[in-house]
This record gives structure tokens, C-alpha cells and sequence, in this order.
């Protein structure tokens, strides 16, 4: 793709289009970028874009002057019904994302992992397998990381690409991995996607554009990827953690187990991995599909898997006090999350769930709160919602969970630990996005850690 003295418009000037920014700056383009952002807003992103050589427009009214460029960059999670962009397809202007650049300028093979849940830890995995084993360059980035658009020409043909893929990455996406992994799909993202199915036709992506010779890795145990099998154009890897496979990855009478061309391999047992969850189980059976079919030893697999603990945020212990447990799971920002994550932990449970609302259900993970959860502390936008879908599930004569109602994450974590006794566990597991309180789940988790290293 020629991109010297192309008019090109970025809109959305967050941390992937600001590399993207800088990558079209060094290939000669001509970029405008907008945002609904005032300078204020953006902060120290202002100075640093207000020092390149770019024309910016931003605050209300950003997208008006959107007319008569060559390419159209669009943030990930931005509608795409807006007026201006509708208005930009009908004017012929191709609509892009840094992702769909990042495949076009792309080298070397891509292996994509997507799904609702699941997608950091299994793409942390896989890339780590990919590079114990030695024998490709191997870059991790997508949805993760630092942007990879900015090192797409340093990437070469031999290296091996991971890419984290959200449904906002995969929307309009005109090309497929070579090895596309599609761990699960629940509801998700529907403050944005239109509807359910516009959601998992942004999933499919990860398979839809592919070639005979390409590799679809599919969960059997989720009723969604299950039924996608036939709608592959390639091959297709399945895993599942309910009995033995003839082909893919599969888990039987605690063995994790590899059936390829070659017959069935006993990989790795159940007790060899350090994370805890069936939903974990189902994520080092996706890597294991992926790794053993790119090729990859079973000795690096086993080596790797023994010594994973995972990544921040997804039910990570932060510290013991007094007999109580305390877990960060800050990334459930959806309720199949933190249904998991409370059929995970054992024990007495103290869950602290509520954040931005993302138009999702609550009624199966309140289901499972009332028979899981001794205590519930509520904040944020959704906390009304919540609380009536657990009052709703509460059977006739039972009493169900003390709620407790709180205004912020510190009165949370003060509530939480006074409630909390010896053998108790207290899990932030909010079931829903941070943006009403926070700018990511990240800031929310490590504010939740902060505050938890603070107790006596």
C-alpha cells in the first residue's frame, strides 16, 4: 500500500492511532487527525501531537470537515453509523484501522486470537511458547502491548506476528490470519455493536477471509464457536475440555492431550497448570492447539505451561491479610467474566462488582451469585441493575447475599475488609467496563491493588 503524499484522516487519537500517527507520518503521508477530545481533555497527548506535523481537529463538532481525503483511519470501538463516516463510504474513501494496515504491511504469518474472554491470557501464552521455542522472531501486539504498526517494516518474512484481535479490530477486517483462534463468544460490547449479531459477525472475521491452507482453532465447549465449524473455508483445530478428541486439543481424565496426524500424545497433566478456573483450562488448550500446529516441541510446551501464572488483572492474588484472600480480576468487564471467576474461588466469597454499563444482562451471573456469594458490594452505574437481578433470583424463603452499596472503590475495599473474616476471600470482579469511574480496567485493577496494600 503506497502511502507517500496521501491525504489520510485519522479519527480517534488514543494510544494505537497515535503510533499509527507516527508510522504515516515517517511513509510520506499527509495526515489530519480528529478527536472529540478539547486539548485539555487530551493533555500531555495534545503537546506530544501539537509538536508533529499534522493538522488536528478536535472537540465538538470534530468530524465536519471529514471530506476529501484518500484513506480514513478509524479508532477500534468507534460506531461506524456515524453521518460523517457513512458519508466518507458513500464519497469512495476507504475506511481502515491500524489492524487492517498492520495485515496489509504485514510480512510474515499472523496467528489471530479473539473471543469475549480469555484473549490477553491465551495470546501471552502463546507468544511465549512461540519464542521459548526458538526458532521464529516473534512479535506480540494487537490488542495488547505496544502498537505493531510502528515496527511493521522491521518485522521479517521468517518471524512469527501474535495478535490479540477485539470484535472493534475485527469489524471490517477484509483479511484473515493464517492461524485464527476463536477461543469463545458470549455477550459483549453491545453499548457499541448494534446488536448481538453485528458482535459475532466481527468474530467470524478472524476466519471468514481465509484460504484453504489457513487454520481456524475453535472451542467445541462454547455453544457459539461450536457451531461455526461448517462456515470455515480452511482447516479446522478444535479443543475442548470434555473427552478425547480424533483431532485438536482435549482434556481427559486430567491429561491435556494432542491427537494429530501422527496418532495421540499425552501433553501435559491438568495439575501441571498454575492457573486456576475451567475458563483457563479451555485457554492453554487454545495455546496448545495453536503452538502444536505451527509446530512447536511438546518439551517447550510443557516447560512454559509449568511455569505460566498468567497476567495482571485476571484473578490475581494481591496479598493474604489475616487469613483473607484478596484477588484482582479487574479485565471482567462482562458477566460470563465474573461468573467464571466466582465459580473458580472456593470458599466464602465477598465480590465486589458495578462499573459502566455495556447493556448486557445480569440475570445468569446473579443466579449464580445468590448460590456463590456471602456478600455483595455494589458501585458504580450499574450497581441498580445488579442489585434487582439478585433480589430477582433470591428463591422464595431464602435470604441471598448481604449487599452492601457503596460510592467508590475506596469505600469499597474499607467495606469489603471489615466484613471479611478468616477463610474469606474478597474478589473485584465487576462484571462490567471501568469507564465511569476509571479510564481503563487496568487503572481500576491497580487502584483496587493500591488500596488492598493499604488494609491493617
Amino acid at each position: 500500500m503506497e502511502l507517500k503524499d496521501k491525504r489520510v484522516a485519522v479519527v480517534g487519537l488514543g494510544v494505537s492511532n497515535l503510533a499509527l500517527v507516527h508510522f504515516l507520518l515517517r511513509e510520506g503521508a499527509r495526515v489530519a487527525g480528529f478527536d472529540q477530545k478539547t486539548p485539555p481533555q487530551l493533555g500531555n497527548r495534545y503537546r506530544e501531537l501539537a509538536a508533529l506535523p499534522l493538522e488536528l481537529h478536535l472537540g465538538p463538532g470534530y468530524l465536519k470537515d471529514l471530506v476529501g481525503f484518500d484513506l480514513l483511519f478509524l479508532t477500534p470501538g468507534m460506531r461506524k453509523d456515524l453521518p460523517e463516516i457513512r458519508r466518507a463510504r458513500e464519497e469512495g474513501i476507504p475506511v481502515l484501522s491500524e489492524i487492517a494496515l498492520l495485515f496489509a504491511l504485514c510480512r510474515a504469518p499472523i496467528i489471530g486470537i479473539t473471543g469475549s474472554a480469555g484473549k490477553t491470557t491465551t495470546t501471552t501464552l502463546t507468544g511465549q511458547i512461540l519464542q521459548a521455542e526458538g526458532r521464529w522472531p516473534v512479535f506480540v501486539g494487537g490488542n495488547i502491548g505496544a502498537p505493531l504498526i510502528e515496527k511493521v517494516r522491521e518485522i521479517p518474512p521468517d518471524a512469527l506476528v501474535v495478535l490479540e484481535l477485539s470484535s472493534f479490530q475485527l469489524e471490517g477486517l477484509a483479511r484473515s490470519p493464517w492461524i485464527g483462534a476463536l477461543l469463545n463468544i458470549s455477550p459483549n460490547h453491545l453499548d457499541i455493536h448494534a446488536s448481538m449479531e453485528e458482535y459475532v459477525a466481527a468474530k467470524k472475521n478472524i476466519f471468514r477471509h481465509a484460504g484453504k491452507g489457513d487454520v481456524a482453532v475453535l472451542n467445541l465447549d462454547n455453544s457459539w464457536t461450536r457451531q461455526m465449524a461448517d462456515e470455515v473455508p480452511g482447516r479446522v483445530i478444535p479443543f475442548t475440555r470434555r473427552g478425547v478428541l480424533g483431532e485438536g486439543a482435549s482434556c481427559a481424565d486430567g491429561d491435556l492431550i494432542w491427537a494429530g496426524p501422527w496418532g495421540r500424545e499425552r501433553i501435559l497433566a491438568r495439575s501441571d497448570i498454575l492457573l486456576p478456573g475451567e475458563h483457563n483450562l479451555e485457554n492453554v488448550l487454545a495455546a496448545m492447539a495453536i503452538t502444536l500446529t505451527v509446530g512447536v516441541s511438546p518439551e517447550t510446551l510443557r516447560k512454559v505451561v509449568r511455569e505460566f501464572r498468567g497476567v495482571e488483572h485476571r484473578l490475581e492474588l494481591v496479598r493474604e491479610l489475616r487469613g483473607v484472600k484478596y484477588y484482582n480480576d479487574s479485565i471482567a468487564t462482562a458477566p460470563d467474566r465474573t461468573r467464571a471467576a466466582i465459580e473458580t474461588i472456593k470458599g466464602p466469597l465477598i465480590l465486589i462488582a458495578g462499573g459502566y454499563d455495556k447493556h448486557i444482562g445480569f440475570e445468569e451471573l446473579a443466579a449464580r451469585i445468590v448460590r456463590t456469594v456471602s456478600d455483595l458490594v455494589l458501585l458504580g452505574v450499574t450497581a441498580d441493575k445488579i442489585q434487582a437481578a439478585v433480589e430477582s433470583a433470591i428463591p422464595l424463603g431464602s435470604e441471598g447475599p448481604s449487599i452492601h452499596r457503596v460510592k467508590n472503590m475506596e469505600e469499597a475495599v474499607q467495606v469489603a475488609g471489615k466484613i471479611a473474616q478468616p477463610g474469606h476471600s474478597v474478589l473485584l470482579s465487576p462484571a462490567c467496563a471501568s469507564y465511569d469511574m476509571f479510564t481503563n480496567f487496568e487503572e481500576r485493577g491497580r487502584r483496587f491493588k493500591e488500596l488492598v496494600w493499604r488494609l491493617e
